[in-house]
């Protein structure tokens, strides 16, 4: 899904647009898993139950199940799924959350640096930390970006592209040469 154009200022354009990491829907699947397969077995075992607390056990189960499912499925899915990653020609924007949505948006002029960090299983599934360094106190870590270190290198360069890389003098107007 792209970011709505109608949020963007006039000539920015869209460079980098994406969700987190895949890794961290790994254990909700897991979890999802999990408790289909221990629903679908304690359905079994309750095969042998007299007939009124049969119906009961499986209304229980199923409740259960389901409750687990939302929490431990579903909520991390959502989570994953509003949250967005996105970088421009003139800023670094973060969106997250439907209830209680947060933003961030740094203007690339005012990064003064960008720097990854990824271990072992990081590398393994092409992701990890952005840590950019602005004008705040605190550096900003941004964990599970794909491809990270293509994003680290896209954010530097829009940082240090001087926007008159293209003037051939005259009347000239500066541009953006990648653009």
């Amino acid at each position: 899904m792209a970011y709505p154009e109608d949020l963007l200022s006039e000539n920015e354009q869209v460079i980098v647009h994406s969700h987190p990491h895949f890794k961290m829907l790994i254990w909700p699947v897991f979890w999802l898993v999990v408790t289909v397969g221990v629903g679908v077995w304690l359905l079994t075992l309750t095969g042998g139950l007299a007939a009124p607390w049969h119906n009961v056990a499986e209304i229980a189960i199923g409740v259960v199940g389901v409750l687990l499912i939302c929490w431990l499925f579903l909520a991390p899915l959502i989570r994953w799924r509003t949250t967005h990653f996105i970088v421009t020609t003139d800023r670094l924007i973060t969106r997250e959350g439907v209830i209680r949505r947060v933003g961030i948006d740094i203007p690339m002029s005012r990064i003064n640096s960008v720097q990854f960090e990824h271990g072992l299983v990081d590398r393994i599934f092409g992701c990890g930390t952005l840590v950019v360094e602005s004008a705040s106190d605190e550096p900003l870590r941004f964990d599970d970006i794909p491809s990270v270190e293509r994003v680290h290198t896209v954010i530097y360069r829009e940082v240090n592209d001087n926007p008159y890389d293209d003037f051939s003098g005259g009347g000239a107007q500066p541009t953006r040469g990648r653009r």
